[in-house]
């Protein structure tokens, strides 16, 4: 059976989806993997490190076991690839997901957490990666329908922009769903609003199956079973470095920024209004950065994002008036999640499409190794060396050496 481009008509008459459209549905699975599944932690670490006791490493530990799962995800992509196909692992890891939050509802035993958050980073790096290549194919193979997008609307930057921003949306439900249901006077609060958020990722993975549905892969059938093509690991080596210091420092700041917010005692609806800028700031990065991903062959964009991101950490660092607060958020989110696509747009430049799946694995890799590290250690520095800023300031000169590096990288001839 030959699956259909994703223009395609097939005999049951519907109307296929614009480009847009497909790469808004796959949005949804970098939503579920990224914005509620991970960066939600941000909002409910306050409540749960009063109601349980935690200190800041353990704290910090719960995201570096997610991480450590992602990354146990990320290296059996490939696999589950060969075996199932892009869309059946990305509609799994998303399923995975969300029934891995609503098992954080249901636990207070630090043991069973640090079990589900591995297993949510698991289903989270299968639902990343499968989308990431599903968002890539999407560009080779775009719609092919009677309204179909302008050239720049369907650019390959802004493809996978729309697709890594879709984290953004996932921030902003959290930041609007967590505070309402994790802030009220019951005990153990913050279930419930674990529960919530699986409540979103079990709409999501629903519109997600449904939009997606006529999506196929650039190759044939046979092909996408046959995805060992190999990655050129050192020909990459400083955009891999790059990311892994990328992977160390950007994940101290989502974790633990909404906490530095309370320390300081900002207002409750301050913060909230923090993570929903934010979050906003992410959706809108797609057609920020949209053109210099299209351009960009080397690591030039891999360094200049990793330098504005370095910038947005350190601001709370110099300041935490909220302008200086709000100025840190708008920063980050326009360009964290651009920086992440930015290497999926380094290898679709870089590699035939044979091997982009091993490709972005290996980025995501690399990416998850960094995020093992970083939680911990910015929680061993807060506990430590006084306080979270001493941890920001680190995660800050981890990124802007992210950036040198990343000038290393240059296009791949041939």
């Amino acid at each position: 059976m030959t699956a259909s481009v994703p223009g395609d008509r097939r005999n049951d008459g519907a109307e296929p989806l614009s480009t847009l459209l497909v790469a808004a549905a796959l949005a949804l699975g970098s939503a579920v993997s990224l914005g509620l599944a991970r960066f939600s932690y941000a909002l409910l670490l306050p409540p749960m490190r009063a109601d349980l006791g935690w200190s800041y490493f353990v704290a910090g530990a719960m995201n570096t076991v997610n991480a450590a799962g992602y990354l146990a995800g990320a290296l059996a992509a490939p696999s589950a690839l060969r075996r199932f196909g892009a869309r059946a692992v990305f509609l799994a890891g998303i399923a995975v997901t969300a029934l891995a939050l609503f098992g954080h509802g249901l636990v207070v035993a630090d043991a069973t957490l640090y079990a589900l958050r591995f297993v949510t980073g698991v289903g989270s790096a299968a639902t990343f990666v499968s989308g990431g290549l599903l968002a890539a194919r999407l560009i080779a193979h775009p719609t092919a329908a009677p309204h179909a997008d302008s050239a720049a609307a369907t650019s390959a930057g802004l493809v996978l922009g729309i697709y890594y921003g879709g984290t953004g949306v996932g921030i902003v439900a959290s930041a609007l769903l967590v505070p309402t249901l994790a802030e009220r006077a019951v005990a153990h609060a913050w279930q419930g609003a674990w529960m919530g958020l699986a409540a979103l990722a079990g709409v999501a993975v629903m519109i997600a199956a449904a939009a997606t549905r006529r999506l196929a892969s650039a190759a044939p059938a046979a092909a996408d079973r046959d995805l060992r093509a190999r990655f050129r690991w050192r020909a990459f080596a400083p955009a891999l470095a790059a990311y892994l210091l990328f992977g160390l420092g950007y994940i101290g700041y989502m974790t633990f920024v909404i906490s530095l917010l309370r320390e300081e005692r900002l207002a409750g609806a301050v913060v909230v209004a923090f993570f929903v800028m934010l979050g906003a700031a992410v959706v809108a990065s797609s057609w920020l950065w949209a053109r210099l991903l299209q351009r960009s062959r080397g690591g030039g964009a891999l360094a200049l994002l990793n330098a504005l991101v370095a910038v947005a950490t350190l601001l709370p660092v110099l300041s935490v008036r909220p302008l200086a607060v709000f100025a840190s958020g708008l920063l980050f989110g326009a360009v964290f999640l651009s920086l992440v696509a930015s290497t999926t747009s380094l290898v679709r430049h870089n590699l035939a499409p044979a091997a982009w799946p091993a490709g972005i694995a290996a980025f995501t890799i690399v990416f998850a190794a960094g995020q093992i590290v970083g939680p911990s250690a910015v929680g061993v520095i807060a506990d430590h060396f006084g306080g979270l800023r001493a941890g920001f300031a680190c995660s800050g000169a981890v990124l802007a050496l992210a950036a040198i590096v990343a000038t290393r990288q240059k296009a791949i001839a041939g």
